[in-house]
């Protein structure tokens, strides 16, 4: 396992529809690896192949819960995911990335989706997530198609540390 360097805005991949993942081999669970270690070092809940400067339709979340600290995280590893479902319910909260460092941005998401994909071995997975695990998988999907949250975003503004430290 490695880190990996982030791409920030404005590199070109992160404005790129990643390619799908047709090969589901050790070259893959490397990158996952990578991917896992180099969201948790950032640190974050979640990161895509493109914010690593990889085009390709993978992504890493890892959340507990947002009410309950007590709860552990849980790993989501998705390739070539989809949201196949969504609330029409809009919850708007904070966000911030790892490839846009120093803003953040007020962003609308549905409450509730349901991703599909596949897990590291290409068998066929599926996901219900609500609240803030369902806003990180819509933002990590987003990274994968080529946009980021400062497209969605109402406002964008650079907080101070103290506010960063509570995001």
């Amino acid at each position: 396992m490695a880190i990996r360097e982030l791409t920030t805005f404005p590199n070109e991949v992160l404005r790129k529809r990643a390619a799908e993942v047709t090969e589901f081999d050790s070259e893959l669970k490397d990158l996952i690896n990578d991917m896992v270690e180099t969201m948790r070092i950032a640190p974050g809940v979640g990161l895509a192949a493109p914010q690593i400067g990889v085009s390709k339709r993978v992504i890493v979340v890892e959340f507990g819960h947002e009410d309950d600290e007590t709860v552990p995280n849980q790993l989501y590893v998705v390739i070539n995911p989809e949201i196949v479902k969504q609330s029409n319910d809009k919850v708007s909260g904070i966000e911030g990335c790892l490839s846009v460092p120093g803003v953040v941005g007020e962003v609308d998401r549905a409450r509730v989706v349901t991703v599909q994909g596949q897990d590291s071995d290409g068998k066929r997975i599926k996901i219900r997530a609500q609240g803030w695990l369902a806003r990180i998988f819509q933002h990590e999907i987003d990274h994968i198609n080529g946009m980021l949250y400062t497209d969605r975003a109402e406002n964008i503004w650079q907080p101070e540390q103290d506010e960063m430290d509570s995001i």
